[in-house]
């Protein structure tokens, strides 16, 4: 593996339950099981730093201890190589907006 292949880095949108997905990785491929993309080496912010995003924190929480991820190949919206890293978001499908997940306890419920 040559230098520059260490560096690269890509940012994957995807459809996941309704929202758009961004977040970045450091490989991106087409998939032993048909009709999947395989993405791995998933890249976060350091936990060390002292602003926290709710919005990556949870993305964080959602991905810990996975190696590769495997998308259905028609809920990949764009891949794209980028130069740096940038903040992984959460996106309303419809609207476009970040979506802010509301902090919640947990075992809390909500009864109706």
């Amino acid at each position: 593996m040559s230098k520059t292949d260490k560096e690269k880095l890509f940012r994957v949108a995807f459809l996941n339950h309704g929202k758009v997905y961004e977040l970045y990785c450091t490989g991106v491929c087409t998939s032993g099981l048909l009709g999947f993309v395989e993405i791995s080496g998933l890249v976060f912010g350091e936990k060390d730093s002292m602003v926290v995003d709710p919005t990556e924190e949870r993305m964080r929480d959602e991905f810990d201890g996975v190696e590769l991820l495997h998308l259905p190949l028609h809920s990949v919206l764009r891949v794209e190589q980028v130069r740096k890293k940038g903040q992984a978001v959460i996106r309303d499908q419809e609207s476009g907006e970040k979506v802010t997940p509301f902090p919640v306890q947990p075992g809390s419920r909500t009864r109706s």
